[in-house]
């Protein structure tokens, strides 16, 4: 029987913040933003969340299984993801207001004043980018349309809302009984499937225990004319 293991999905992930952006803006939500999971040609706007222990949230939630899986593949270096702080803006819109003259401001008060970056989202600026890249206006420009994210791993299967793995589905017939076992049947987060969201889960869930239900009154069925049985 082909059983794959358990894994979290729909799940955060962990990012090594420092002490000091953790302390300030956990618990922040940079709203208005977009997640490229496989580079720039690839965006997702929604909300997350920043963590203490790295980022989570809807959108986050929404593409955790391909982020899980580049994890997987990269290993100890993790996955890099791109963050635009500004998904609304075009990149030549916000080019030309980084470059718009700023006076006697202060560079985090024209950031402000220019594009209404304030609170996290400045402060993911600060947190991941150099101080010379943070001051050179052309590299800055660029990085607030995409800024990158290293995701270390999943937060524990525990704190996840669901899960990967299970029996594998060619384990079973069309009846979800289990070939190698007649008689036992699978279904729900028994199965290797996931789904994007908890709603999508719980009818998943519950399809497939109709499914089974069914396929296991059927199979009592004819087991009962088999012995004569009523």
């Amino acid at each position: 029987m082909s059983v794959a293991p358990f894994v979290p999905s729909t799940c955060g992930f962990e990012i090594d913040w420092s002490a000091h952006f953790r302390e300030r803006f956990a618990g922040e939500l940079p709203k208005s933003v977009a997640i490229a999971p496989n580079g720039a040609d690839d965006w997702h706007v929604g909300e997350c969340l920043v963590a203490e222990h790295g980022i989570e949230g809807s959108l986050i939630y929404a593409l955790s299984a391909l982020i899980r899986e580049r994890i997987a593949a990269s290993g100890e270096a993790g996955a890099k993801i791109l963050l635009d702080l500004t998904p609304q803006l075009s990149a030549e819109r916000v080019h030309d207001e980084v470059m718009h003259p700023r006076g006697a401001r202060s560079l985090s008060s024209h950031l402000q004043s220019r594009l209404h970056l304030t609170g996290v989202k400045s402060g993911l600026l600060r947190e991941c980018l150099s101080k010379d890249e943070f001051t050179d206006a052309e590299t800055l420009a660029a990085r607030i349309k995409a800024l990158p994210l290293r995701l270390k791993h999943p937060r524990p299967i525990a704190e996840a809302i669901s899960s990967a793995g299970g029996v594998a589905f060619e384990a079973l017939d069309a009846c979800s009984m289990l070939t190698a076992l007649p008689g036992v049947f699978c279904t729900g987060e028994m199965l290797d499937w996931e789904a994007p969201t908890g709603g999508y889960l719980l009818t998943a869930c519950f399809a497939s225990g109709l499914v089974a239900g069914e396929g296991a009154l059927a199979w009592l069925g004819e087991r009962a004319l088999l012995s004569g049985g009523h």
